[in-house]
């Protein structure tokens, strides 16, 4: 992890993951500004760098959840201090599928969030996910 201090002198920290589009693009897969912690499009990408769970809304949704929580992990957050998730699919008809995935983790956190259909960057990816979080505010 990366840090530097902002003109504000508040700390900037900089987390890298595991998709092979960090490099090539230039992003990191989180960033941390004092206790906010924003947590860049999260695709289902296994730890072999290809789409995990092809065909499975569900288990992309769980992948992608997975990814966000290690990266907040790795800032010094946890999942119950997400504020806010933005989910992007492909394709309208497995936004139940979707939903159901969030649900099993975010349940009770109950973040705000938005869902959109879009086209995504790899035509197996059926979901995408980001999130923001608050050091301090899980309640």
């Amino acid at each position: 992890m990366g840090t530097t201090d902002t003109e504000a002198g508040l700390k900037r920290s900089k987390i890298s993951g595991c998709s092979p589009y960090e490099g090539r693009i230039g992003f990191s897969r989180a960033i941390r500004v004092g206790d906010n912690v924003y947590v860049s499009g999260t695709a289902p990408i296994g730890d072999d760098g290809q789409t995990a769970c092809r065909g499975d809304a569900f288990g992309q949704a769980l992948r992608c959840i997975e990814i966000i929580e290690k990266a907040l992990k790795d800032a010094g957050a946890r999942l119950s201090e997400v504020t806010r998730v933005r989910m992007y699919i492909a394709d309208r008809k497995e936004s139940e599928r979707i939903s159901e995935a969030f649900r099993e983790v975010f349940q009770d956190i109950r973040p705000a969030a938005t869902m959109v259909v879009c086209k995504l960057l790899e035509d197996d990816w059926l979901v995408e996910m980001e999130a923001d979080a608050i050091v301090g505010s899980a309640a």
